[in-house]
């Protein structure tokens, strides 16, 4: 993500490859913006069981929620959120 935010379209069926691929962003950026405990949370994430993959999403949206000037980290976490249902 750029440090202009883009819209997001509402996109509902992200196969497994797909959410991972959007969550090595989230924690790249994150990397970038030297956020090391969001970061943290999605390490090691290819391959991860379901749940603990939906633990991990519903506890860096926690962590976001209070920092409006990352709003689009939060965007693209609540898209995933989504789409966890679609994990096989």
């Amino acid at each position: 993500m750029s440090s202009h935010d883009k819209t997001l379209k509402l996109v509902t069926n992200l196969d497994r490859g797909a959410i991972e691929g959007r969550l090595a962003e989230v924690r790249k950026t994150a990397e970038a913006k030297n956020l090391k405990e969001l970061a943290q949370l999605f390490a090691g994430i290819e391959g991860m069981p379901r749940a603990e993959m939906e633990t991990r999403v519903k506890n860096a949206l926690k962590w976001l929620s209070t920092k409006a000037e990352l709003q689009g980290l939060h965007a693209q976490l609540e898209l995933v959120e989504l789409n966890l249902p679609n994990l096989k």
